[in-house]
């Protein structure tokens, strides 16, 4: 029967008044908050303060305005309605209402205002155990509202306890664990073995050096993100003989699952995704400090495992034998402990390695970049203006991506080599203060600190992106965000809104924190080249003879970073070129390599 027939068999029925706003039921407030610090990436006690953001719906018109309530339609507009109603399937399960002439009008939707409760709370207080938990816990919970490959697989019921006043046991009883979840283990199995498939160095390595065993009676703790393609790094070195015990370096970047796999696998890993900053020292400090157990190797990422250890434990180095550090800051800081006679092992520099620079930095980036940014805000590239700081390799690589997708792209950089390349690359190179008011996405790769302070977030204009690609967040000046005149508002997964009192605000992603490894993840490729880097660079230290490196940092040998990249040819089906031995003689070279000298520049 059509609805033009009801409409008219209904024509004699009494009608009904459309119910307003005050007779639908009303819903119950949402004003969920909890307060936590940010990561300090110096000294625990000296970090900047931060409260959680909450999620929302919809934000209010103006900030500080508004309750949650329903808005009742005006009467005089709804059109007049037949007693007959139904529900519609593609609104949602909202109601339609048919008119005497035969048509559908919709009932009048609902519109929610939140207003989030403790505006103007205090912003400098340091977390106690439940204000801890309170941040941890809608980290983690938001972390899981919509799927992505870098999401944990999380149980909600398990979101109520912080994993460090939990007693997990794996199937073996072992309990040398901090997680998230020990159940999803079997996901976290299965995450490691796609990981596999595309890092075919450390596959190969593994099988030709585990027969020899290169790293017997090396005890390695590490401080890196923990992701599929750092267990599969793990499990190598534990193929080759060595100990591992393992902290996450980024309070974001933890996959729960994988992590539940290593415990599963008797790794003692103490890390899960939302940590807050006193969870991330604690788990660091887990790590180092256990009874019976002395490490005498450091794989760092960052350098706040080294800084820990010299802070709390410096008898420790008297057994380490070196450190492998992998990210500019951790380097940064490695070379101001040697200038200052403070370094007290060899480290290996492995950030500076070409295999790193290029291809860690450069392409990882280039394709990482714009994973970050779809997953996190949908946002279209073409046409957008978009300012890089900083124009190093992992600036190239956002640029390059970038200006593929038709976007705008200004240059910011302090460098006058880096500064002529980026010109050559066709990028207008400018000062931030210069484009600030224009620009749609803000990026930030210099690994300095307070590159978008206060004054530059105050003239952006509304919607803009603020993001950093740098190892730390201390790029972005968050810690002058956390002021009561300004609201935040947690939108989605690692997404906050920043409003200013007028109504204008900013995207704000990671808390300013490392965006690919926070908000998406990065090619499996590209870390199998860094993580087989790593590798061969703890072999090296482990096994150097007494004298060959001292108190200093070094480079990884070039010899090594040829057989970083010779490991990788095989997946492309490539086939290198050799020397004759009249050309290697004409060269000066030797057949086998290394074929550039240290100085030669990629």
């Amino acid at each position: 029967m059509s609805v033009q027939v009801v409409a008219a068999k209904m024509a004699e029925v009494e009608l009904k008044d459309v119910p307003t706003g005050k007779d639908l039921p009303a819903e119950s407030p949402l004003t969920p908050t909890s307060e936590g610090k940010s990561l300090g990436r110096n000294d625990p006690h000296e970090a900047g303060s931060s409260a959680a953001a909450s999620p929302t719906a919809e934000p209010s018109a103006k900030a500080g305005e508004g309750s949650l309530g329903l808005l009742a339609p005006n009467p005089a507009k709804m059109p007049q309605a037949s007693a007959m109603k139904r529900s519609d399937p593609q609104q949602n399960g909202g109601e339609a209402f048919v008119n005497r002439d035969g048509t559908v009008a919709e009932a009048p939707r609902m519109k929610k205002q939140i207003q989030f409760a403790d505006q103007k709370q205090e912003f400098n207080k340091r977390p106690s155990k439940i204000g801890r938990r309170s941040l941890s816990r809608s980290i983690s919970q938001s972390s899981t509202d919509s799927y992505s490959s870098a999401a944990s697989y999380t149980d909600s019921s398990d979101d109520e306890t912080s994993p460090r006043d939990k007693q997990q046991k794996n199937s073996k009883g072992n309990g040398d664990f901090c997680i998230k979840n020990i159940k999803q283990a079997d996901f976290g199995r299965r995450e490691i073995e796609i990981a596999e498939q595309e890092m075919p160095a450390l596959m190969a390595l593994r099988k030709r050096a585990q027969g020899e065993k290169p790293l017997a009676g090396a005890k390695v703790v590490g401080c890196t993100h923990i992701t599929a393609q750092t267990a599969v790094l793990m499990e190598t070195l534990s193929a080759l003989g060595a100990q591992c015990r393992w902290a996450a370096c980024n309070i974001y970047s933890t996959q729960n699952e994988v992590a539940a796999a290593l415990a599963e696998g008797g790794f003692s890993v103490f890390a899960w995704k939302g940590e807050s900053e006193d969870d991330f020292w604690w788990c660091i400090d887990r790590c180092v400090n256990v009874e019976g157990w002395q490490p005498n190797m450091i794989l760092d990422d960052g350098g706040d495992l080294t800084h820990w250890i010299y802070k709390k434990y410096p008898n420790m180095f008297k057994k380490i034998k070196g450190i492998v550090e992998e990210s500019v800051t951790g380097v940064h800081r490695l070379y101001q402990l040697s200038k200052a006679g403070k370094l007290c092992v060899p480290a290996m520099n492995v950030n500076d390695s070409v295999t790193k620079q290029k291809f860690d930095n450069l392409y990882c980036c280039r394709e990482s970049i714009l994973d970050g940014l779809k997953r996190t805000t949908d946002v279209m590239f073409g046409g957008k203006q978009v300012v890089v700081c900083g124009y190093g390799e992992v600036g190239k690589g956002c640029c390059a991506a970038l200006k593929a997708m038709g976007s705008i792209v200004y240059v910011t950089e302090i460098d006058p080599i880096c500064a002529l390349q980026a010109c050559m690359d066709g990028f207008r190179l400018v000062k931030l203060n210069e484009v600030i008011r224009q620009v749609d996405i803000v990026i930030t790769c210099t690994g300095n600190k307070n590159v978008v302070v206060r004054e530059y977030l105050d003239r952006m204009k509304n919607g803009c992106i603020v993001c950093n690609m740098g190892h730390s967040n201390t790029e972005i000046d968050v810690a002058s965000l956390r002021t009561p005149e300004l609201t935040w508002e947690r939108v989605r997964s690692q997404v906050d809104h920043v409003i200013w009192p007028d109504g204008k605000r900013i995207v704000l992603l990671a808390e300013g924190r490392l965006l690919n490894l926070s908000c998406s993840t990065v090619p499996t490729f590209v870390l199998s080249i860094t993580a087989t880097t790593q590798a061969l660079a703890l072999i090296e230290l482990y096994n150097a003879p007494e004298g060959r490196y001292k108190q200093d940092v070094y480079l990884l040998p070039k010899k090594m970073d040829e057989y970083v990249a010779s490991l990788h040819l095989p997946t492309f089906d490539a086939h290198l070129t050799e020397l004759s031995d009249e050309q290697a003689k004409y060269l000066g070279l030797n057949k086998n390599g290394p074929f550039k000298p240290n100085y030669y520049r990629y």
